[in-house]
């Protein structure tokens, strides 16, 4: 199943090669919501991985983007400890466009074409993750 968030990107991380075949990118969208009349900031990390490590070289921080992922979780069982990871697997990213003096976006223009495209027929087709 595939989520979508959209925010500001506040962060992009160093692409790191974890084994000779795996390799990994992160960065983080800032997420504001009014809740009952007061503002609420979260702050979302996502990771890329193999081939799609590259998606956020064409957007900035300060850009506002759209975000599609799959959530990926595991358990991982070391010395009788059992632990559970989740990862939020970004596999495209779409910039919004701002425009008028209000920076808000159009209704017919909300978004750019995408960025980058999913090449497997489903988001879930490809499981990359060494564990």
């Amino acid at each position: 199943m595939s989520y979508e968030l959209s925010g500001k990107l506040v962060a992009k991380y160093d692409e790191v090669q974890r084994t000779a075949t795996f390799k990994t990118r992160e960065f983080a969208v800032e997420k504001t919501d009014d809740i009952g009349g007061r503002t609420v900031t979260n702050y979302v990390k996502f990771q890329c991985v193999q081939d799609k490590t590259a998606i956020v070289d064409r957007v900035n921080i300060g850009d506002e983007i759209k975000v599609f992922f799959n959530i990926k979780g595991s358990k991982w069982e070391k010395n009788g400890v059992t632990n559970y990871i989740t990862n939020l697997d970004a596999w495209r990213i779409e910039q919004v466009l701002k425009t008028g003096a209000d920076k808000q976006p159009s209704a017919d223009s909300e978004y750019m074409e995408p960025l980058d495209t999913f090449t497997a027929s489903s988001p879930d087709a490809i499981d990359d993750l060494p564990f």
